[in-house]
């Protein structure tokens, strides 16, 4: 147990029995009477698959409960002693962020689009203090620097889509610390975040947390981030808290089935064992590959961006290619040129040795089932107004396959990917994240494709829904030969999926070959940095233990 939370005082939050239910006729319980408390200056994670109440409970904390679905019932909230659940609409407004505060886990969509990033943090100087505005600029410009944002002043004056995913969840941390709170609630922040970035975000969150000794309630669904940040773990289940223990306790001892189940989801860092090629076909070749955005203004010369620069990737039928690296490193903007989704620069794009790159667009028709697209989000890619039966039919019957035929096929599919039946009647909303992303797998594979690519399938799924969906693309790979080109920044899913791997930096591969080489014996220094900002990496999860020296090669994580 660490020395934080063994020298925890007085609870700065505490919750006692508290259960929240929904606001309709036949009200339904979300959360079970749970209860937990959060020391001086400690960080607790709570930890649960989606549903299980997490968010839930962040919310009720703060007061944010949408009042027109949910309401607490029963127990209390305790921040310092006083309840939240009594406090009127005023009085929760003053608490927050001058008491409490949250970051979200989307910052483009907590952010306001119209407005600069520094007018934005004032704002709530001006809400809560009676400083000047020469003053609210002084210490919106020292918190930027406090959360390591280089040049303060330049992003001060810019909007929310001229940053970058990490430098916009800075400034939310600089919202939400401006004025310095006991309690900092962060629900889910670093989810949508690469390794690195992931990385400098929880660093960050400690070293303020010791500057200012704010508490942390911290919810997440990644076991690695537990492991890197947590005093000590509530684990959710159903709208229960189902297990609470110091991390070390939670991680090496847990004793519900349900946390050890959790544990055993988290894949592992280290590659699986390499699978011999089965055909050495190449299905789908990129040589060369070079792609620029140029942008054009009345008052600007043209600026140019390389998002892709001398890529060389093979891809062999019924093998899986993963393409890691940061954000903005180019991974999806190779994966959409070889879709032809956007056009390439240079380059070329083959086919089963078949040239697309150059082809124009309605020349394209016959290769387009060939090569299909698993989106990250299948909320946006699945149309909300259609029955499952007719996304999956509408490819196959657009390229001639009577209805019949389609619908059998699409029935046949569903089953593969562990589905029912009668899911082909009814419509997305009706199914869990998961099997949504079933279905989205169902319909890339109604089109009979040598080539599935996989832009981050799995990154928004809880760990045991993402390894019943990497189980379940392994064992469609198996039966059906088709060879996958699998986009991700989670290494751990790189590491179970991935015969071979490309790392990419600034739109260039700067280091290639099978999984087992380069995850293990990495040469680069930007591969091994890419190892070491991995979450947890000194865990192995399924089998509850910290990892030795004999588990892994001391190369894996030089500097």
């Amino acid at each position: 147990m660490s020395a934080r939370a063994m020298e925890r005082s007085d609870p700065i939050l505490k919750i006692e029995h508290l259960v929240v239910e929904t606001t309709g006729r036949r009200p339904a319980t979300i959360l079970n009477g749970i209860s937990l408390e959060i020391g001086n200056g400690e960080t607790v994670c709570l930890v649960g698959e989606s549903g299980s109440g997490k968010s839930v409970t962040s919310l009720a904390t703060i007061g944010l409960l949408p009042k027109s679905a949910l309401a607490a019932r029963q127990g209390r909230i305790l921040l310092e002693g006083e309840d939240l659940l009594t406090a009127g609409s005023s009085r929760l407004k003053e608490l927050r962020a001058t008491r409490m505060s949250m970051i979200f886990q989307e910052p483009m969509t907590a952010l306001n689009p119209v407005l600069t990033v520094g007018r934005q943090i004032e704002e709530v100087l001006q809400a809560h203090s009676s400083l000047g505005a020469q003053e609210q600029r002084r210490r919106v410009l020292d918190m930027m620097e406090h959360v390591h944002l280089p040049d303060v002043e330049r992003i001060y004056r810019s909007y929310p889509h001229q940053l970058s995913g990490g430098q916009r969840q800075r400034i939310m941390i600089a919202m939400a610390l401006i004025l310095r709170p006991k309690l900092l609630i962060a629900d889910e922040p670093t989810t949508a975040l690469d390794v690195t970035t992931q990385k400098q975000i929880l660093k960050l969150i400690r070293e303020l947390q010791d500057a200012l000794g704010t508490s942390v309630l911290f919810i997440t669904h990644d076991m690695g981030v537990v492991a890197d940040i947590a005093d000590r773990v509530c684990v959710m289940h159903h709208g229960s808290i189902v297990e609470e223990g110091s991390t070390d306790e939670i991680l090496r001892t847990p004793r519900q089935d349900y946390t050890r189940d959790l544990l055993t989801s988290v894949p592992a860092l280290m590659p699986r064992e390499p699978r011999a090629e089965k055909s050495g076909e190449a299905i789908l070749e990129i040589i060369g590959l070079g792609k620029i955005y140029s942008a054009r203004s009345l008052f600007r010369p043209r600026q140019d961006t390389v998002a892709a620069d001398q890529v060389n990737l093979v891809l062999r039928r019924g093998r899986t290619l993963g393409i890691v690296g940061e954000s903005g490193s180019g991974k999806s903007t190779v994966a959409r040129c070889a879709m032809r989704l956007i056009e390439p620069t240079s380059g070329s794009i083959r086919i089963g040795g078949e040239e697309i790159s150059h082809l124009p667009r309605r020349a394209l028709h016959p290769y387009r089932k060939r090569i299909q697209m698993i989106f990250q989000d299948p909320n946006r890619s699945l149309n909300p107004r259609l029955k499952v039966g007719e996304s999956i039919t509408e490819g196959p019957i657009n390229y001639g396959v009577p209805r019949p035929n389609a619908v059998a096929r699409a029935k046949e599919l569903l089953e593969l990917v562990g589905l029912p039946v009668d899911a082909i009647d009814r419509h997305p909303h009706q199914f869990s994240g998961g099997q949504r992303q079933r279905i989205a797998i169902a319909r890339a594979l109604a089109m009979e494709p040598d080539v599935l690519v996989a832009d981050e399938a799995v990154s928004a799924l809880d760990v045991s829904v993402q390894a019943q969906v990497l189980d379940l693309l392994d064992d469609i790979q198996e039966r059906l030969g088709v060879a996958i080109l699998f986009i991700t920044h989670d290494l751990r899913v790189a590491a179970q999926i991935c015969d071979d791997v490309a790392v990419m930096q600034k739109g260039r591969v700067v280091e290639y070959g099978p999984a087992e080489h380069v995850l293990r014996h990495p040469q680069q220094d930007y591969t091994r940095e890419l190892l070491d900002a991995a979450p947890g990496k000194d865990w192995d999860f399924p089998n509850f233990r910290p990892l030795s020296s004999a588990d892994l090669p001391a190369e894996s994580f030089k500097r």
